[in-house]
């Protein structure tokens, strides 16, 4: 088999889920999801050794957008197939763990090695250093150093303030793809493919799971690696077979749960668009504090399941009305989709702020602006941000771009429209060219 790619760049888009916020947690529903133009891109490449006939077994992550943000891994194979073993090599003051690019490591690592040890006599996995490069929209930098697509934060990663764009699963993502296609030569892994898409797919939500510490819905992995889809979870019954890192057994059996046909995740990427002059813009709010709680909501769910279900099932049928209705480019339909999709009942009836009032006189204010079709607070919930759909046009821009300004000060609040975009493809292999100056 070739050895690996000498250096390779990937990048996986965040999401916003427009329609289906508590319903994807469950299988008998869907959700409508959109990939954006803000993406996370991992560039992977090899370590030379600088003494000769010494080899190096280091993994260096670098973050260099951001203060200390560098994290050095030793590893070694785990006995009795427990895969590749991943182990941070300095923690102090200012290093800090990184628990999702430390288990990415351990599960994508293990599954390489898995997957090339019946043909090899020894590993595919040599030394290789790894940076993470994420669009500006991720981050609110008001001190930001921007200097083109990569600010440079005076801030350590864990001091920057996110805009919920859904960065762990982008970050998961483009740093499984980044390492299969760095360590595996395009005749086993091809990121284009539409197995390799699968593979990727099942690897990252299996890491992303893990590093979470739960089995989250996967909506937001479906999303960095097919782009815009309607998403219908996976079972979570697939991954409880996995065991840690490192211990007896866990390289086989995560070969068989990443290759197995067992998921019944259900994507389909090939219908969600949007109508031609409509466009999808966020809108980063800084009006409230309190954060959703999704316990509470599924609390309140299953304590009276008739009533709740009733009520899933008639916000499942508006979410699939404004699906068909993207998918028909019925751009006259949007603004009545699109108030029929915006949840109230459930967050009063469960006393969650799904749809807060800030955020309720907002969106109103907002979608009854010329050119503006209206919008959800998307996910969730809560007091993140806000998905717009509206006439991809100079006049609406600025028209929103002024009435947002106006509505802050008035309000004493932060509101304005980030410059990321809806945008319809998943994960893609880059050009080193993107990153001139930052490798």
């Amino acid at each position: 088999m070739p050895t690996a790619n000498a250096s390779v760049a990937v990048s996986a888009p965040g999401k916003v889920l427009l329609a289906g916020g508590y319903l994807v947690l469950d299988r008998a529903y869907t959700g409508l999801v959109l990939g954006l133009s803000a993406r996370i891109n991992v560039v992977a490449g090899e370590i030379q050794s600088a003494a000769e006939g010494v080899e190096l077994r280091e993994i260096v992550v670098d973050s260099p957008q951001f203060l200390d943000a560098q994290w050095r891994y030793g590893y070694h194979l785990a006995p009795e197939k427990g895969g590749i073993k991943v182990t941070q090599l300095q923690v102090g003051p200012t290093i800090s763990a990184n628990p999702f690019v430390e288990t990415t490591l351990s599960y994508a690592l293990t599954y390489i090695d898995a997957l090339v040890s019946s043909t090899r006599s020894h590993s595919v996995i040599k030394s290789s250093r790894l940076i993470i490069l994420a669009d500006n929209d991720y981050y609110s930098h008001s001190h930001a150093s921007s200097s083109g697509r990569f600010a440079k934060f005076p801030v350590t990663l864990q001091g920057a303030n996110k805009t919920g764009l859904g960065s762990s699963a982008a970050l998961v993502t483009s740093l499984t793809a980044s390492l299969l296609t760095h360590y595996l030569p395009s005749t086993v892994f091809d990121l284009s493919s539409k197995q390799g898409k699968k593979t990727l797919h099942n690897l990252a939500q299996a890491a992303h799971c893990a590093a979470q510490g739960k089995v989250g819905s996967g909506f937001d992995v479906a999303a960095a690696v097919y782009g815009s889809c309607t998403y219908r979870r996976f079972s979570p019954s697939i991954l409880n077979v996995l065991p840690e890192p490192g211990a007896p057994g866990f390289s086989d059996k995560l070969l068989a749960v990443v290759d197995g046909e067992q998921w019944d995740v259900e994507v389909q990427d090939d219908g969600v668009s949007l109508p031609p002059g409509v466009v999808l813009r966020m809108c980063d709010v800084d009006c409230g504090s309190q954060t959703v709680g999704m316990v509470k909501v599924l609390s309140w769910r299953a304590q009276d399941e008739q009533h709740s279900t009733a009520l899933w099932n008639d916000l499942q049928a508006r979410n699939e009305a404004l699906a068909a209705a993207l998918k028909a480019g019925a751009a006259d339909q949007l603004p009545d989709k699109l108030r029929q999709v915006r949840e109230r009942q459930m967050g009063r009836e469960s006393d969650v702020p799904i749809e807060p009032d800030s955020q309720m006189e907002l969106l109103d204010a907002i979608s009854a602006l010329d050119g503006v079709y209206g919008g959800v607070v998307p996910g969730a919930g809560g007091y993140d941000a806000l998905a717009l759909l509206m006439r991809d046009d100079d006049e609406t821009l600025a028209r929103v771009q002024d009435f947002l300004a106006a509505w802050s000060r008035e309000k004493d609040a932060k509101v304005k429209l980030l410059g990321v975009r809806g945008e319809m493809e998943g994960v893609r292999q880059e050009s080193l060219d993107v990153y001139d100056g930052w490798l």
